[in-house]
Order: structure tokens, then sequence, then C-alpha cells
């Protein structure tokens, strides 16, 4: 089921990049994606103090939530849960069927129903996710797809599968085209040229406007920027992304929205 999605945000709740005054870093990524049927908490970042103290500074209430989806298994994206857990654990938990046993067995000790994933998954109307796909050193993922009846954005962890993959994956499953890529993209580790030839496939792809953040590396990020010059948003704690209203702007030449 499509809906109607001009009133979507995505709010970085952890990140490695200072944002907010008051607001924590930490190397790790979370991010809260509202004005769904659902409100999903999307990775855990590397602890909860931070996540929670976050939360709290943004005026988010975790009793809110009702649904946590971790991207992967690393302590980065789900080291958080935990303590999240023991404030509020009336959530569904959806992680891979790759992840370590203990991680799904210790949700569930703290109260929390638990959804092991492999294929593309609806989480609710206009929430999809990829399902498992497998990136370097045999990293599993999944990244979050959020879809108009028009085109989508795709939210990651990590992207250990490569961003180009997971875009070609939300392409397949959702039908329609991406114009929104959030999250981290994993590149710091890459060269420039493989960087450049990165952004020059996304801008083919009809990729708009991108937000990098986490992992994605200060080299990839300075490449977004001149590339997309507006269409680039700069990313960090307390960050508010307009998804809706970014999927309803038509092209990328034009002002994102205020």
């Amino acid at each position: 089921m499509d809906v109607h999605l001009e009133d979507l945000i995505v709010t970085v709740i952890y990140d490695n990049r200072g944002g907010a005054e008051g607001l924590g870093p930490a190397w790790g990524f979370a991010c809260l994606v509202e004005g769904l049927e659902k409100t999903i908490l999307f990775d855990t970042g590397g602890d909860s103090p931070t996540l929670l103290g976050n939360m709290a500074k943004l005026g988010v209430e975790p009793q809110d939530i009702d649904v946590v989806v971790l991207s992967h298994a690393h302590h980065d994206h789900t080291g958080g849960l935990a303590g999240f857990l023991d404030v509020h654990n009336d959530v569904t938990v959806y992680l891979l069927e790759s992840f370590p046993n203990d991680i799904g067995s210790d949700a569930r000790n703290r109260g929390a129903e638990v959804i092991k994933v492999s294929q593309p998954t609806e989480l609710c109307g206009g929430a999809t996710l990829t399902g498992a796909m497998v990136g370097r050193a045999g990293i599993q993922e999944q990244s979050l797809l959020l879809s108009t009846d028009s085109s989508a954005a795709v939210v990651t962890g990590c992207a250990h599968p490569g961003i180009l993959s997971i875009v070609e994956r939300a392409k397949e499953v959702t039908g329609r085209e991406v114009r929104v890529i959030i999250g981290g993209f994993h590149l710091f580790r890459d060269s420039d040229a493989s960087i450049r030839g990165t952004v020059s496939r996304l801008q083919e792809l009809e990729v708009r406007w991108v937000v990098p953040c986490h992992c994605s590396g200060d080299l990839a990020i300075q490449r977004f920027a001149d590339a997309y010059d507006h269409a680039f948003l700069r990313c960090s704690v307390g960050a508010v992304i307009p998804v809706g209203e970014l999927l309803c702007t038509e092209h990328g030449d034009e002002q994102p929205p205020d």
C-alpha cells in the first residue's frame, strides 16, 4: 500500500559528526523515521546513554517508537538496543537471520518481539526492507526503503554491499526510481577515483538528493557536496531531513525545502 509522504521526516539521532549544541556525537548511526503508520528507529548507535540522551534532548519519546530495524550486526549500529529496550520494550525488532543469536535472544528476554529477515519485508505502508545483501568480507546488511507512488528514498547503515548495489535493489523491490539516499555509504577507504566514479554513477541513476554521513568518509562527503551542490544535505547529530518533501520535488536543481 502506498501512502502520501509529504510529512515524512528522518531525524539523525546518532552520528559521529556533532551538530546541534548539547547533542553528543559518537561513532555509529541511528535515525528516527516519522510520518508513516509506524514510527521507526533505524539502528541504535554504539551505546544507549548517547542514544537515549540525544533522544531526550531532541524531544523524542521512546514510547512513541513502534519498530526498531538493525541494519547489520556491528556494535556501532546495535550497541544502543539493550538500553533502549530497558526503557521501552513494546516494539518489534527486525534483524537479519545472519545476526549472532545473542542479539535476538537478548532482545526477546527484554520483552521485544523479534522478526528475522532474509527477503524484502514490508514494515508498513511506504516502508520496506531490502532483505539481506552481502557486502565486502561477507558482511550481510539490510537497508530501509521509503516509497511514494512515484519515487523512493534509501536509508543505509553502512552500505557494506555497496551504495550502488543498494540503489539497484531498491529500484527492484519498490518498482520506483530512487531519488534520495541517506546514511553511511562506507567510502572512507575508497580512492578518490573510486569515489568520483560512485558519485557519477549515482547521478546517472538520477539520485537527486544525497545525505552521506557516518562511515562515508570526509573525502567522499566533499565529493558529494561538490557534485550535488544544494542537492547535497550536510548530516550530523540532530539533522532533520524532510524526505517526503524531497520525494515530492521533481528536480534536483530546485532548492531543498526549508
